[in-house]
């Protein structure tokens, strides 16, 4: 076993591995980055071994809302870009702050272990293609995504056709001239059962809740980019998008969409016109949730039934972190309880980057908070005030930066905060540790 020194094990080179990489590199923090793929992109990436991309995948913020500020995508990219789009842009921003020599690609890490506490290092263990290693780094920063381990919901019964997780759907040509039923209306859900719309014999749509349904385009523009020049308390939004949603997508009820039993903003809403458009069209038919499957049958809680010849879960993900164990990282519930969704309470050697979500948080958002990490760890090392008032605080109790917002109980909202009230928190810390607030 090699002993690294004071590096730091950074692993993942998708969006949130990247930005911490350019960071930890140009302040001059050393560090071994470790990725499973051939190449960076992560998600992104169709080809990568975890990836749960699939062909017809699009971003559904826009290009501008979504970037990183310092490295903005070309003017020739689409509005709403595709995994292709975006790997390529990943690919081109690690070449240009040169964080390919800092990665060892594929490599999958197995375990990382701590020695003892804060200081005393972590000993990292990975496979690749030379078989195992391990080495001692310094600490640890987590950065292997949120989107990768299927959540799949246990159901009553059996059923004999075939089924499937969202995870592992690619192609539409996995429809051809199948009878299909989606499990899930979230974005993915609907994107993908428009894609069974064109491809199967019919395709319908299982949904346990209702949902805010989003356009892409608002007069021409990007949906995302409108507004948000006057910051209006949430009461006041809330009646003012209502009816901007309203006079855009009308009443997906009249569809037979259910009605939504939670406020605007208390879930992510559902950026997609095109299952709006079809369910419209009768091309695609929406169902309750599922009480029990008995064979190639579905029995609903309505007390309807159809026979289908395959199912898709589209259901989401659990956060998984596979090589260390849950003890260290904190967990409550369906997340790790970390402050500012990224410093352990008590150690300053172990950060899980990318754990957080937010309506138009963007790449930048994530950013900014892998740049308080890398601050907070130059902080510590030269022993300044605010580090060590920064160390203080998260050791003396939080809570999550909702910003007083009563998200939905569900394990993909369990790491979700309020946009303004989180960029502003992280904001202040950079600040304070001499970064630009």
């Amino acid at each position: 076993m090699s002993d690294t020194g004071d590096q730091y094990a950074l692993i993942g080179a998708g969006p949130m591995g990247l930005a911490a990489a350019k960071l930890l590199k140009a302040h001059g923090i050393p560090f071994q980055g470790f990725e499973l793929n051939s190449d960076v992109g992560g998600l992104w990436d169709i080809d990568a071994p975890r990836s749960t991309m699939y062909d017809s995948a699009h971003l559904i913020s826009s290009k501008r809302m979504t970037e990183f500020a310092d490295f903005p995508m070309r003017d020739e990219v689409a509005e709403y870009p595709s995994h292709r789009e975006l790997k390529a842009y990943f690919r081109d921003f690690a070449a240009h702050f040169g964080l390919y020599e800092h990665y060892r690609f594929g490599a999958e890490v197995m375990s990382c272990e701590p020695l003892g506490g804060t200081g005393d290092g972590w000993r990292v263990t990975w496979r690749d293609a030379g078989g195992e290693h391990a080495a001692v780094y310094a600490g640890v920063l987590i950065a292997n995504g949120t989107l990768s381990t299927p959540n799949i919901p246990a159901f009553k019964g059996t059923f004999t056709g075939e089924f499937l997780h969202s995870a592992d759907y690619k192609s539409a040509s996995q429809f051809d001239g199948k009878r299909v039923l989606v499990i899930g209306a979230g974005n993915s859900g609907c994107d993908i059962a428009v894609d069974a719309i064109h491809h199967g014999t019919s395709c319908d749509l299982s949904m346990r809740r209702g949902y805010y349904f989003v356009p892409k385009y608002v007069f021409g523009k990007p949906a995302d980019t409108m507004g948000g020049a006057i910051k209006l308390p949430m009461p006041i939004k809330r009646v003012i998008d209502g009816a901007i949603l309203k006079w855009f997508v009308g009443d997906p009820q009249k569809y037979g969409f259910p009605k939504p039993d939670y406020r605007l903003y208390e879930s992510h809403p559902v950026v997609n016109s095109l299952v709006l458009y079809h369910a419209g069209h009768g091309d695609i038919k929406i169902r309750p949730d599922i009480d029990r499957f008995e064979g190639q049958t579905v029995h609903f809680k309505d007390g309807t039934r159809a026979e289908y010849d395959m199912i898709l879960a589209a259901t989401g993900y659990k956060l998984d972190y596979p090589f260390i164990d849950e003890r260290l990282l904190n967990w409550r519930g369906d997340a790790p309880h970390l402050y500012l969704n990224c410093m352990h309470p008590e150690r300053d050697d172990l950060f899980v980057l990318g754990m957080v979500e937010a309506s138009g948080l963007g790449w930048q958002g994530r950013h900014e908070q892998a740049e308080m990490v890398v601050r907070y760890v130059e902080g510590l090392k030269a022993g300044t005030e605010e580090a060590r008032k920064l160390k203080a605080r998260k050791a003396e109790g939080f809570e999550r930066a909702t910003g007083g917002m009563d998200y939905i109980d569900l394990p993909r909202m369990a790491y979700y905060v309020d946009k303004a009230t989180y960029r502003k928190a992280v904001g202040q810390w950079i600040g304070r540790l001499g970064g630009a607030a």
